[in-house]
């Protein structure tokens, strides 16, 4: 894993014209902390930060080919986890390799097919080749969107980077949000091609992009399409268990210590009892990382999301496998750390406003990072499987609206919580507005078999609202938190191939036991313990602590003490100024929520300093 920038200028002479690009390289230091590395041409300057992970003392970046006609260089992140193959059909095409990296798997792929190189890739990636032939840039990112990647045209060329921190590095990205920027960073969804910064765009998931003289083109290269499933409910099982297998293998491929995050719900248990067989087929013990709050078992509350405390549920999954297993403990005063908070907002350069989440996320990213390189992910899983309460609420399902805004938006209802925002901000926004025609265009790019009755296609919508728009968001959060510590998070069940199959599961199969992720569980149940086969959803573990509430209190308190803080630009002070008087054991959980995001946005604004254009 690494961090890619990059900067394309027909206009200026780039070899004479590098400090740019090393100050946009120097933001993906924690994405790349072994080595870094700049090339420069007449119009090209390319910026890479390595993580090594396969082929440590080779496959430096940008790596470079030469060809009679000119040289191919690339900047590339992510893994392709196919490429042993791709190199040995290279290999039986002529090709010689100098190292065992897959990043000169994919430079030579792209001189042998060009841009088709994108579909013949597998894994996670976000990769840019200048081919000084045609003095073109060529920008590819993965099928799902997993690993982040951004470019901002300019009048003679293009920027690009992994984050848009980078970008925004360069003196040409003004530090501007507009009207429509805020709507994408106040909604709760991933908008293909969206980002806030104005100017700046998302490569979108399986997607490329081309810049030469002529301008910007994009194409996609792969999408959700619907095919007809002709296996039998025995056959889809089987299928997708071998799927599984298959992609697991590939994805423990690598020349560093690696490790399963471990939550103890279904998803990340197969995963883990999946990885630990093939690991003891090498004579190898699965390592394993979970996280949880000090006292959390003993002072545990149920609520609507969280049946049960994870920790029994992980010990049952990590003994049955004999895994090497880590609970990281997280004291309250970690999670109300204002520098964790800071820091969590730097890498994922939004303020989202989950700090409850985000925060002991960062922290057992850092504690792992301590012995490992490489974690694998249960990430994907509720949304390829099915796996949220409200695929399974029928009105939720036949609703016009994102399935997952629902609770959100009643719960707001509940709490007055829509009342942190300011009523001139919430006026000009016309949110209603946004989240009814962002639903309705997201829905009609949804494509249908002949002969699908009406259920069958509003469970379609629901699965693709879920892998097109709801996944890329928790993609992007478990990679930019990961990096900030410079650690890899591999996600099995986002591989493609396994997408595409599920998602073509007629919805009774998907559902066959009449529960959530039938299939996941038939697929797997039977390697798992009897008490995490048969236990419900449970999300992340976020903390239950009142002080928690109590500590946001007291940082929005001291935001009231400043007359004109920006925050209070998207935050109503009234509405602040009741809420920090409140007992923190009575402030709702969505008030906190609300709460959270209005010292997220505070925090936000004083790292970025946003110029902000609105109406």
């Amino acid at each position: 894993m690494c961090g890619i920038t990059g900067w394309v200028s027909y206009q200026r002479d780039l070899r004479t014209d590098r400090t740019p690009v090393e100050a946009m390289t120097r933001t993906m230091a924690c994405r790349g902390p072994d080595a870094e590395g700049i090339w420069t041409g007449r119009h090209i300057a390319l910026g890479h930060r390595r993580l090594a992970v396969i082929d440590l003392s080779g496959g430096t970046q940008p790596m470079t080919a030469h060809t009679p006609d000119g040289r191919v260089v690339i900047t590339y992140s992510g893994e392709a986890y196919n490429f042993t193959e791709l190199r040995d059909r290279l290999r039986g095409r002529g090709h010689r390799f100098e190292t065992s990296s897959d990043t000169e798997v994919v430079l030579r792929a792209y001189l042998e097919w060009g841009e088709a190189v994108a579909e013949r890739l597998d894994g996670m990636y976000a990769f840019a080749i200048w081919d000084a032939r045609d003095e073109k840039l060529v920008m590819v990112r993965d099928r799902l969107g997993i690993k982040p990647f951004f470019f901002h045209p300019t009048a003679d060329g293009v920027l690009f980077a992994s984050e848009p921190k980078a970008i925004l590095a360069h003196p040409l990205q003004k530090r501007v949000i507009t009207a429509d920027g805020l709507r994408e960073m106040l909604n709760g969804w991933n908008t293909p091609g969206a980002e806030i910064w104005s100017g700046m765009r998302e490569v979108r998931p399986g997607s490329l992009v081309v810049v030469d003289r002529s301008g910007v083109r994009e194409r996609t290269y792969w999408t959700l399409e619907p095919r007809e499933h002709i296996d039998d409910l025995e056959s889809t099982v089987a299928v997708t268990r071998e799927l599984f297998g298959d992609i697991v293998k590939h994805q423990l491929v690598a020349d560093v210590p690696q490790c399963v995050l471990l939550s103890g719900g279904l998803d990340s248990s197969s995963l883990t009892v999946v990885a630990a067989r093939q690991l003891a087929a090498q004579g190898e013990r699965v390592h394993t990382y979970s996280v949880d709050f000090a006292g959390r078992n003993e002072s545990f509350r149920p609520d609507s999301m969280r049946a049960t405390p994870d920790s029994p549920f992980v010990h049952d999954v990590a003994d049955h496998v004999g895994a090497i297993h880590r609970d990281i403990v997280l004291p309250f005063t970690s999670m109300a750390d204002r520098e964790h908070r800071r820091a969590v907002i730097a890498a994922r350069d939004f303020p989202v406003g989950m700090a409850d989440v985000d925060v002991p996320l960062y922290l057992l990213f850092k504690a792992i990072r301590e012995h490992s390189t490489v974690a694998l992910s249960g990430e994907g899983a509720d949304e390829v499987f099915a796996g949220y309460p409200w695929f399974h609420v029928p009105e939720l399902a036949h609703a016009d609206l994102y399935p997952w805004m629902a609770p959100v938006l009643a719960e707001w209802d509940d709490a007055n919580a829509t009342g942190m925002m300011n009523p001139g901000l919430v006026a000009a926004l016309d949110l209603e507005t946004y989240f009814k025609d962002s639903y309705r265009d997201a829905a009609a790019a949804v494509e249908f078999l002949p002969g699908e009755d009406e259920h069958e296609r509003r469970m379609r919508i629901m699965c693709h609202l879920h892998l097109t728009r709801f996944l890329p968001m928790l993609l992007d959060r478990k990679d930019r938190i990961s990096m900030a510590v410079g650690l890899e998070v591999r996600v099995p069940y986002c591989d493609h191939r396994l997408v595409e199959y599920v998602y073509n599961t007629p919805w009774s199969m998907k559902t066959f036991d009449g529960r959530e992720k039938s299939l996941l569980r038939a697929a797997a149940g039977d390697l798992l313990p009897a008490s995490v086969r048969n236990r419900v959803k449970s999300p992340f573990p976020s903390t239950q602590d009142d002080r928690y509430a109590g500590e946001l209190q007291q940082q929005a308190r001291e935001l009231t003490e400043d007359a004109d803080h920006p925050v209070f630009r998207f935050a109503d002070r009234r509405w602040v100024d009741e809420v920090v008087r409140m007992d923190p054991a009575d402030v709702p959980d969505s008030t906190r929520e609300a709460l959270d995001r209005t010292v997220d946005i505070a925090t936000w604004l004083e790292l970025h300093q946003p110029e902000i254009e609105v109406g």
